[in-house]
């Protein structure tokens, strides 16, 4: 397999320019080259996949081409014609949507208002903007209603959202930045099945994702990016997760799986009856007890929305709720977060964008969110600077944070090394229990890998997690023992030794049992 660079694909016909083409683009930050001499050539109709470890520059390009940078040097050109953007708006003009990994919507809005905001020209902001929302969604099977309020949505319906926002503005050209980080089995089928009939009807997808399998399965053409440069265009048909992977970090593709028990017979979480409810009573998590073990780690599988984010934020004392909290044999279900964390439990949030980083402020002060009482960012009542800024760069090189330095803005970094800081951070405090939600969420299979092995060697240490995450093959391979939720109860336990991604994802779904 050759890495030269090349056109990922050939024109839809003869003569036909490609929906979209890259030529050269470079693009510049201080101290960083995010992107040089880029090649890209997107065919029309097609779905096309850019795969590249975090850092690689995959979102600097594609935000380059939905009109958020402007390049240093080279050139866009839509459907054959040179374009020159200078904002979002007019890369919208031309038919150019993009869905971003973390999603610019407004908790206080509506679905409607969200989506209207900006495009009132459309159909106005009223009825017909409604009915042509429903519509969109009826077509694409994205089962959205336009009258929720958006902070009442989980991280699934949220991501359908900005979806539907796209396609309501008309959009030809469709950037998705990791689409499927939330999405079960099923739900990933039914967004290819989506995604297929755009392209039918004309469309053009360019498809951003970690997960190389479902890239396989699903690109008609696929862009390596590696430290900023595109190394290889391939052919899906032609190619395995584990050459693309090699392309991408130069090592084989990881495994989560552990191979041998450490799960001890001393508990070190006790969770009984916990419940949590919303202002008007109604239930999200609806009794749920269980325990964690010293070296155990225990999955939960279920749907987003289904009460886990809630259930973990209870644990944390972030939300109101009734029921016992026991951690390491002391009852901590009336202290406070800060309380608690001091305690020993860690906590990596659902949204790192929302709960886990300020993005304005240094990468060294967010070292410090969380645990400003705790060494080595304190000394007695006062902050310890110095202190956090050694241990911040320890992190960055122990976890691979890919930064020009520690005092860049945390909103400065891609995805997945804002998430390695939050990881780093939370693991650096060797917490009795860790609260993971999605701790690999929106990483390189290479970070991945690393994430993985930190959990691993904690868990044989003693450490006990709680695990969420909608990488079903992650959340088999690192439990020790999984629970499927489903409104907010556990409804099933499923033994990690057997279950398949495919079972999980039908007990998730439909609230059966693995083996039913």
């Amino acid at each position: 397999m050759s890495t030269d660079v090349a056109p990922a694909a050939p024109p839809a016909g003869a003569g036909e320019p490609p929906a979209v083409q890259l030529r050269g683009i470079t693009k510049r930050f201080p101290g960083v080259v995010a992107n040089h001499d880029i090649d890209l050539s997107v065919r029309r109709g097609s779905i096309h996949a850019i795969v590249g470890e975090n850092g690689a520059g995959k979102s600097t390009l594609m935000k380059t081409l939905y009109g958020m940078h402007r390049p240093d040097e080279g050139e866009i050109l839509i459907d054959g014609e040179r374009v020159v953007f200078g904002s979002p708006q007019q890369a919208i003009n031309v038919g150019i949507g993009m869905v971003h990994q973390h999603f610019m919507l407004a908790d206080n809005f509506t679905v409607l208002e969200n989506i209207v905001l900006g495009a009132e020209k459309l159909h106005g902001i009223g009825g017909a903007a409604a009915r042509r929302i429903r519509e969109i969604s009826k077509q694409y099977g994205l089962g959205v209603d336009p009258d929720v309020l958006m902070e009442d949505l989980g991280v699934g319906d949220r991501q359908r959202v900005e979806i539907l926002k796209v396609l309501y503005r008309g959009a030809r050209v469709l950037i998705l930045d990791e689409p499927t980080a939330v999405l079960v089995p099923q739900e990933v089928d039914e967004l290819f099945d989506n995604l297929r009939q755009l392209t039918r009807e004309g469309l053009t997808i360019i498809f951003i994702s970690h997960k190389l399998h479902e890239v396989l399965a699903v690109a008609d053409a696929i862009t390596v990016i590696r430290r900023g440069t595109t190394v290889a265009s391939v052919d899906p048909r032609e190619v395995t997760s584990r050459q693309l992977a090699t392309l991408m970090v130069g090592s084989e593709l990881p495994s989560p799986e552990v191979r041998e028990s450490t799960v001890t017979d001393e508990r070190v979480l006790s969770v009984t009856d916990l419940a949590v409810h919303t202002a008007d009573g109604r239930p999200i998590v609806n009794g749920v007890s269980f325990t964690i073990h010293r070296g155990e780690v225990v999955g939960i599988a279920g749907v987003e929305g289904n009460g886990q984010a809630e259930l973990i934020e209870a644990i944390m004392g972030m939300r109101p709720a009734t029921g016992r909290v026991v951690l390491d044999g002391v009852d901590v279900s009336q202290w406070s977060t800060r309380a608690r964390r001091e305690a020993g439990l860690g906590y990596v949030p659902e949204d790192r964008h929302r709960q886990g980083l300020l993005l304005d402020a240094p990468l060294w002060e967010n070292r410090m969110l969380g645990h400003q009482t705790e060494s080595p960012n304190a000394r007695g009542w006062l902050l310890d600077n110095r202190g956090a800024r050694r241990d911040t760069a320890r992190i960055v090189a122990s976890y691979d944070v890919r930064t020009p330095g520690i005092d860049v803005p945390a909103g400065a970094l891609s995805g997945g090394n804002q998430q390695k800081l939050i990881v780093g951070r939370e693991m650096s405090h060797a917490p009795k229990v860790l609260l993971a939600a999605h701790p690999t969420r929106g990483v390189d299979v290479g970070a991945q890998a690393a994430i993985w092995e930190h959990i691993k060697r904690a868990r044989r240490e003693g450490m006990g997690v709680l695990l969420i995450s909608a990488d079903l093959d992650e959340l088999i391979g690192l439990s020790d023992s999984l629970k499927v939720i489903f409104r907010g109860r556990f409804v099933e336990d499923a033994d990690p030794a057997t279950v398949t991604p495919e079972q999980l994802g039908l007990a998730m779904t439909c609230a059966e049992g693995p083996d039913e």
